[in-house]
């Protein structure tokens, strides 16, 4: 089973030592890059995504300030951890974080991915995100109704 736990002072060196395949380092930003990121975005938070008491992922979301929606920003899988069916439940479980504190009723997440990055293709599909257009910045933007 999955847990989420914020990113503080305790846990941060564990998040900074996940890391991508090398195939997949031009996909994402480095988490130590989000950590620092997040300290100038007001209503982003970073979370660690543990198995057990193991840290297995990490996640960055929030309300992005241009559009007012919820965006998931960065979700990545450590590469020793791919491959065993987290990717969809970390998607799901950022999903009912924000479902949960949603207090602003907004009615959908955004998500942007390379389009080379079939992985995230498939992860998000089968979390529910429906692919929409591709964004001015190149990455393929899909969106998950919070709402129905």
């Amino acid at each position: 089973m999955l847990t989420l736990q914020p990113i503080t002072k305790d846990n941060w060196e564990e998040a900074i030592r996940l890391k991508v395949k090398e195939n997949q380092k031009n996909f994402i930003s480095s988490n130590l890059y989000s950590i620092a990121e997040v300290q100038f975005l007001e209503q982003f938070r970073v979370i660690g995504i543990y198995a057990d008491n193991q840290m297995v992922a990490f996640a960055m979301y929030g309300i992005d300030p241009d559009d007012n929606n919820y965006w998931i920003y960065r979700l990545m899988i450590d590469a020793a951890q791919q491959g065993k069916g987290f990717g969809a439940s970390a998607v799901k479980l950022v999903i009912e974080e924000i479902r949960r504190t949603n207090t602003n009723e907004i009615p959908v997440i955004m998500i942007g991915y390379n389009r080379e990055n079939e992985g995230a293709r498939e992860v998000y599909k089968r979390a529910g995100f429906v692919e929409t257009e591709i964004a001015p910045w190149g990455e393929q933007i899909a969106i998950y109704k919070l709402k129905v």
